[in-house]
């Protein structure tokens, strides 16, 4: 009898293991540093709060390359562009992360889509020759990995990095004025920043700050 319920107990046991999930010690602890009090949400925002006006957009201002200077130079070279004016971040199958500015005419825009662009034309020619972002979908990181300001070794994956990049996204378009009358036939300069990967892509560049002439 005793044997019994040994054996039925045993084998409870490892029904009620069955049906347990099994949580490795650090993926638990990274679930409670991203979610609990104190979590990413919280780091970045205050990361974010100190650094963009203060350092971040001081830098892009500082580092911005003229847009036709960067076209010509990616169009001669886009590795000799890199060098000169870039920034590479993750080795050699990286793109080239490069501070802009410029002044052009809108020859296109959408501003009903929730990824807004605007299409500029630097040489004349009535075609885009970069896309402007302006949310409040943005798409890549480059306001992130041009500036050097913010180290991937600082974080705690790549999870809580790629965070970092949303809301330095979101902030930066959260601050443009886009006139209701639209953009096209405008005249626009910016600041910002653009990643490259490919001499043959069209820039498209993330704005820390847009002027829109009357």
């Amino acid at each position: 009898m005793n044997m019994k319920k040994i054996l039925a107990a045993g084998m409870l046991a490892a029904l009620c293991l069955s049906g347990c999930k099994l949580v490795k010690t650090e993926e638990a602890g990274k679930e409670a540093a991203a979610n609990g009090p104190g979590g990413d949400q919280e780091r970045i925002a205050t990361l974010v709060a100190s650094t963009y006006e203060a350092k971040l957009v001081p830098k892009l201002t500082e580092k911005a390359v003229d847009m036709p200077t960067l076209l010509a130079a990616i169009k001669a070279n886009l590795d000799d562009a890199g060098k000169t004016y870039g920034l590479r971040v993750g080795g050699a199958g990286g793109g080239w992360n490069f501070a802009v500015k410029g002044t052009a005419p809108v020859v296109d825009a959408d501003l009903v889509s929730k990824a807004a662009v605007a299409q500029l034309d630097f040489d004349g020619d009535g075609a885009a020759d970069a896309t402007l972002q302006l949310g409040p979908v943005v798409k890549g990181s480059a306001i992130r990995d041009t500036s050097a300001i913010y180290d991937f070794s600082t974080f705690r994956d790549q999870i809580e990095y790629a965070k970092l990049g949303r809301a330095l996204n979101d902030k930066a378009v959260s601050g443009l004025a886009v006139p209701e009358t639209g953009l096209k036939g405008k005249t626009v300069t910016f600041v910002g920043a653009v990643s490259i990967r490919s001499a043959g892509e069209v820039p498209m560049v993330t704005p820390v700050s847009l002027e829109v002439a009357p």
